[in-house]
């Protein structure tokens, strides 16, 4: 058997989080470990938890919580799926890198370069 899915739950009030809490539990393919009801014990619960999953509350605005861009750089993997009841709406966010290529130019010059970070393009 896969190892199950971990999740944070973060979410307010307290009664979504609570509603969060008794539908994950319900689920024998995913664990909660950590319930946090302060925001400011996020950051701590997700380092020491190392979740696949941060349940959160979504803002008024649709933006992802501006402590996803902190903790997405800190755990990649990770996921955050945040909510909002009273809107019925919810968002998915997860980290991506993108992958940027260039030529460089094939001399010793252009390899020592390119390995100190500098580059010497192709044809330069």
């Amino acid at each position: 058997m896969d190892r199950p899915v971990r999740v944070v739950v973060a979410n307010q009030p307290r009664l979504m989080r609570e509603l969060v809490l008794e539908t994950v539990r319900q689920v024998p393919d995913i664990v909660v470990v950590a319930e946090i009801q302060n925001e400011s014990d996020i950051m701590r619960a997700v380092d020491e938890s190392d979740p696949d999953f941060l349940i959160v509350t979504l803002n008024e605005s649709d933006r992802y919580p501006t402590i996803c861009d902190l903790l997405l750089q800190r755990h990649p993997r990770m996921k955050v799926l945040a909510l909002a009841a009273g809107r019925n709406r919810s968002l998915f966010f997860w980290a991506s890198f993108d992958i940027h290529a260039s030529a460089v130019e094939t001399s010793e010059a252009g390899i020592l370069s390119t390995l100190r970070g500098k580059g010497i393009p192709a044809g330069e």
